[in-house]
């Protein structure tokens, strides 16, 4: 379900049809994984993985709350792993989070310039050093995306290492050469001596 009036985060973005459909293609196992969904929205992303097989926590503002919550219930039946909806507002505690999941799944979530610091912040505290976050965005030329885009690679690369996955991989229909894919983990860090 989406609605017609809201935020960013009430109606399904390509980028989230596009990393739904990747992980069906079984790429990245979700069976029996512990899967965390930031910036879920509609909860479409995380819902898919729950419907392969992963325990999903999807993630967002009070405010999707309960779009989050009716499109659970609205697919429940479709679910073998399992899936619950909880606030997370980047930058802020995530001890409720931890242990650190196997995957952090991101969609279209690189847009505002104000939301870059806590997000990375979010994804530091989130990961440890087995974590994989797939990272889907839709490269955008307008305004300042391209520089805030930027910005959210260049920070990232301090802590984390990145992958492009390349678009032959992604679904055979649900892909397109603007929107990408990106295999994060941390740094592994080498302890001094």
């Amino acid at each position: 379900e989406q609605r017609a009036a809201g935020g960013v985060g009430c109606v399904v973005w390509d980028a989230a049809l596009v990393l739904a459909k990747f992980l069906e293609t079984g790429a990245c196992p979700m069976a029996r994984r512990h899967v965390l969904e930031l910036g879920a929205g509609t909860g479409a992303v995380g819902i898919m993985a729950a419907t392969l097989g992963a325990n999903v926590t999807v993630t967002d503002l009070e405010e999707l709350q309960e779009l989050l919550l009716v499109n659970i219930e609205n697919n429940k039946h479709l679910v073998t792993g399992s899936v619950r909806a909880k606030v997370l507002k980047w930058g802020e505690d995530v001890t409720e989070f931890q242990p650190p999941p196997d995957y952090i799944l991101m969609a279209d979530c690189i847009y505002y310039e104000e939301s870059l610091e806590p997000l990375l912040k979010t994804l530091k505290d989130l990961t440890g050093p087995e974590t994989c976050v797939l990272c889907c965005y839709e490269q955008r030329t307008m305004g300042k995306n391209p520089e805030i885009e930027r910005k959210y690679f260049e920070l990232l690369q301090k802590d984390f290492e990145l992958e492009k996955i390349p678009l032959d991989r992604h679904d055979e229909e649900y892909r397109s050469a603007d929107i990408h894919i990106v295999n994060i983990h941390r740094k592994h860090t080498v302890g001094l001596q």
